[in-house]
Order: structure tokens, then C-alpha cells, then sequence
């Protein structure tokens, strides 16, 4: 099964002094199934790994894309149209790209299944043509 990866996790599995660095790892190392992540978030990471825990860290999440350790995945132009109907649904959330591209791409995959430390906008923002919730992870 597919598992739509938010920057958090990645970031805080590169980071050994981050308290959840262990659950991020071990979900991200044991998954079966396919690790997606979004475009927009691809570049969060990078600029997120490189301020806050140098090149090494940002370097060794490129290797990990060049190696196929992730599927970083681009939006169609058709759903930018419904990141921005998502945008107009949740303004008062304010989610940007990066988090509606992981609501959008769950679509797209068929999954309802998230890693992400961002609690706040995944219990709200609900799936794309499903009942219920996200499942966030590790949680």
C-alpha cells in the first residue's frame, strides 16, 4: 500500500537529536509499500535538511531520491485546479502547495494513508472522494 510522506518525518529521521527521529525511521525503513512524495515537498525537505542540519543530511536525501528510496511525484495541471479548489475550501487553514499536494496525491494513489507530523491541517483537511479521515503515521 502507498504512503504519502510530509517533510516532517524525513527531516526528523535525518535529525538525531529530534525526539520522534526513531518512529520516523523505523516507519520509513519498515513500509512494504510505496513511498510518494510530493514534489512540492521534495524541495521543502531540501531546504529544510540543509538549514537546519547541513549538506551531509541534504546530500544523503538526495542519494536516497537517486536511488529510488522515494517516488517524488509532480502534480498534473488538472490537480492544480483541485489543490486550488482545496486552497479556497480550507482558507481559513491556509495549507499551501506543499500540504495539498500530499491530499491530492493520496487521491491519485488511492490511499488515505499519511506520514507527517502536521496533525493540525490533516484532521482537518479531509480525503479527496472518500468518508472519514486521514490515517496519519507514526501515530
Amino acid at each position: 500500500m502507498t504512503l504519502i510522506v510530509d517533510a516532517g518525518p524525513i527531516v526528523a529521521m535525518h535529525d538525531r537529536n529530534d525526539p520522534r527521529q526513531a518512529a520516523a525511521e523505523a516507519l520509513l525503513r519498515a513500509e512494504p509499500g510505496l513511498l510518494v512524495i510530493p514534489a512540492p515537498v521534495s524541495a521543502e525537505i531540501d531546504h529544510l535538511l540543509a538549514r537546519r542540519l547541513g549538506e551531509a543530511s541534504r546530500q544523503a536525501f538526495l542519494e536516497d531520491c537517486a536511488a529510488g528510496r522515494y517516488a517524488v511525484t509532480c502534480l498534473t495541471v488538472d490537480e492544480y485546479e483541485v489543490v486550488l479548489s482545496l486552497e479556497r475550501r480550507y482558507a481559513e487553514l491556509a495549507p499551501g502547495l506543499a500540504d495539498l499536494s500530499i491530499a491530492v496525491l493520496a487521491h491519485r494513489h488511492g490511499t488515505d494513508r499519511i506520514a507527517t507530523f502536521d496533525e493540525r491541517d490533516f484532521r482537518m483537511i479531509r480525503p479527496i472522494g472518500r468518508r472519514g479521515a486521514f490515517t496519519l503515521l507514526p501515530d
